[in-house]
Order: structure tokens, then C-alpha cells, then sequence
């Protein structure tokens, strides 16, 4: 079958990155379908914001595109895939692979009416879930949480600490606005690693109108990023574990797109 393009489809160019990486096929069993149409299908859906249902027929069945995003949302394969490509861009941007610093905030976000568990953040207003992000200084995604909303920004940054810190021994400095504020929560932390300083970057009381904050700004520019994929516009999701694997799709593609 051959395969629609589409702008969110895959370039030679960022195939040839992401390949090599994917997982090999089954020595048994029927023939695997080719996975180059099914990411660009799978793609083509964060960024288009479409139900499975509503794939145009030039990509493979909607059952199969599902079948692999669900797989590998089971496997860990979309988080390996982001935290592989991150490695990539970082010593592309002459960094190395493993960031010093990072930034830890949440957005709320409203949920359609999927049925999965929500909560009403009280501060935005907002009834769905949160998005707890831990960014290096380039902005790509290191850790992912999404719990309801109206769960705490320490309980969410403890969540996605908890799953990401143990493989980032090199970070030795973590910024964090004013709701991460306390003893308490920077001690937890230094639990995790004795070495990571938690610094809280807090906006001035008197001050008026926006202000670009120092550190601050890289993870609400990465949010920024998120919402250019319609599919992350809203909270579609039944599940948070797909929830959080959109979030690495989008940055999947958002770092082949500056790698290629």
C-alpha cells in the first residue's frame, strides 16, 4: 500500500535517523507492515488532532496504526525513541548527552469527554488534567507525568522525578516556579540525588503584564510546542499512560524535524 505525504510524513532524511532505532520484526508470523506508513499515520494523527477512525485511506488500517501505538505505549518504545533522538540533537547542538540542568513545571489542559479520571484545577479554572514536564535548557522533553488536574505541582514533580532522575547522573541543578517552594520538597529531592540543587524562580508580586522569566521560559516554550499539535490541544485521551505517549510522539517528531 502505498503511503499518502502529508507534511507530518516522514522525510527520507528523518527516516534514516529514526529506523535504525525502531524495533526489529518478528523472525515469525505474517509480515509486518511497513512502519514508515505506520508513523507517518501515527504522526499524522497528533498532528492533525483526528480520531483513529477518521485515517484517509492511504495509510494502513486505523486497527493496525492503533495496534503499534498502543504496543509501544505498553513497551516504553515512544519514551525510548524520545529519550534516543534527545541524545542525537543535544551532541548536535554540541551539548552533551546527559543535561546538568532542568526545568520542572505543569500546564492544565481541558479533557473531552472521554470518560477517564480528571480533576478541576481550582488556580486555572480548569477541569481535565495536568501535564507535569521536566525539560533540559534546550527544551526537549526528558520526563513525562499526566495526572487530574487538580492533583499538586510537588505530587505531580515528585511523579516524574521519581521515573526519570535515576538515568540523568549528571544533573546537578533544577529550576521551578513558586509552586514547588519548600524545604520539603527540595529536600525529596536531594533523596533522589544528592547532588541536585532545586532552585525556585518566582515572579515578582508588583509586577505587571507579561514577563519573559529567567529558566522558567524553556518549559513554557516547549509547552508552546505541544499546542501547535492539534491532537494536544485538548486531553482526548481515556487513558493518562496515552496521554503521556502523545507528548513523546510530538517531541519525536518535533526533534526528526531539526535533525533532518
Amino acid at each position: 500500500m502505498k503511503n499518502a505525504l502529508y507534511g507530518s510524513s516522514l522525510t527520507d532524511g528523518q527516516w534514516e535517523y529514526l529506523e535504525p532505532m525502531l524495533p526489529k520484526p518478528a523472525k515469525r508470523g505474517r509480515p509486518r507492515t511497513d512502519l514508515r506508513h505506520v508513523l507517518d499515520a501515527i504522526f499524522y494523527v497528533v498532528k492533525g488532532g483526528i480520531p483513529w477512525r477518521y485515517l484517509p485511506g492511504g495509510f494502513p488500517p486505523w486497527q493496525t496504526v492503533y495496534g503499534v501505538f498502543r504496543r509501544w505505549k505498553q513497551t516504553h518504545q515512544w519514551e525510548a525513541l524520545n529519550g534516543a533522538l534527545q541524545h542525537l540533537l543535544r551532541e548536535d547542538q554540541g551539548r552533551d548527552a546527559q543535561p546538568t540542568a532542568a526545568v520542572l513545571d505543569s500546564q492544565s489542559v481541558k479533557s473531552a469527554g472521554h470518560g477517564g479520571p480528571v480533576g478541576y484545577d481550582a488556580g486555572k479554572r480548569i477541569k481535565g488534567r495536568k501535564r507535569h514536564l521536566l525539560v533540559d535548557t534546550l527544551g526537549l522533553v526528558l520526563g513525562v507525568t499526566v495526572t487530574p488536574a487538580d492533583t499538586t505541582e510537588r505530587d505531580g514533580g515528585k511523579a516524574v522525578l521519581s521515573g526519570v532522575v535515576s538515568w540523568l547522573t549528571q544533573l546537578r541543578r533544577l529550576w521551578v516556579d513558586g509552586g514547588y517552594t519548600g524545604e520539603a520538597f527540595a529536600n525529596w529531592v536531594k533523596t533522589l540525588q544528592a547532588k541536585l540543587e532545586v532552585e525556585v524562580v518566582k515572579r515578582s508580586d508588583d509586577l505587571m503584564g507579561f514577563k519573559v522569566l529567567p529558566h522558567r521560559w524553556v518549559v513554557e516554550r516547549t509547552f508552546g510546542w505541544l499546542m501547535y499539535q492539534r491532537r494536544l490541544v485538548r486531553d482526548y485521551e481515556r487513558t493518562l499512560s496515552s496521554a503521556e505517549a502523545w507528548i513523546y510522539i510530538a517531541m519525536i517528531r518535533l526533534q526528526l524535524r531539526r535533525l533532518a
